[in-house]
């Protein structure tokens, strides 16, 4: 189904703030630990070994607080930060990829992506938004669906870890607004 942007349904989103346990069905939000501290939980648990990792400075303009496209990774982890910790916004739902063996692409609502694996599109009732603030970065699971970083003002800096190709060989995008008819605005804290 194709919908034009002007007939789109517009969805206010409040957002969570984002913490350790509201975020788990997503991935995990990191806070500060103290230098020495060994590894463990409260570390990010990546998976960076289907590539080579590329960590870097990711310089973002003019990116209101809506969203109508969310996107996955099905290979990787990725990790997400504010430089300055200045308050962001993240669009998110849960992973959908399915297994091989599970589904044949010409079941009801699985599809192949242009990367070659199988998922399903995000219930447009399970997106989320969440606020990050303060000396945090997130730690994305593999198959989540994200939309963002957002935020207020005109631009704003991200530390970003992925891998060197992720957004050429490992990027799968819905598009809310054409497939669905609906777009997200997110309702701005307080």
């Amino acid at each position: 189904m194709e919908i034009s942007a002007g007939e789109a349904k517009k969805i206010k989103l409040k957002p969570i703030e984002a913490t350790p346990e509201s975020f788990m069905d997503y991935g995990q939000v990191i806070g500060p630990s103290p230098d020495g501290e060994e590894f463990g939980p409260q570390d990010a648990q990546l998976n960076l070994s289907e590539g080579t990792p590329r960590f870097y400075i990711m310089s973002l303009t003019n990116r209101p607080l809506g969203f109508s496209t969310i996107t996955h990774h099905a290979k990787v982890t990725q990790c997400l930060g504010s430089i300055g910790g200045g308050a962001w916004y993240l669009g998110v739902a849960k992973p959908s990829i399915v297994a091989e063996a599970a589904a044949a692409p010409e079941e009801e609502g699985v599809k192949r992506s242009r990367c070659g694996h199988l998922y399903a599109a995000p219930e447009i009732e399970e997106v989320r938004v969440f606020r990050f603030s303060g000396p945090k970065f997130v730690k994305l699971g593999k198959g989540t669906w994200h939309a963002g970083p957002l935020f207020e003002g005109e631009s704003m800096d991200f530390y970003n870890l992925e891998l060197s190709d992720t957004n050429v060989v490992d990027h799968t995008t819905h598009n809310f607004s054409k497939e669905d008819g609906v777009v997200f605005a997110i309702e701005k804290s307080e």
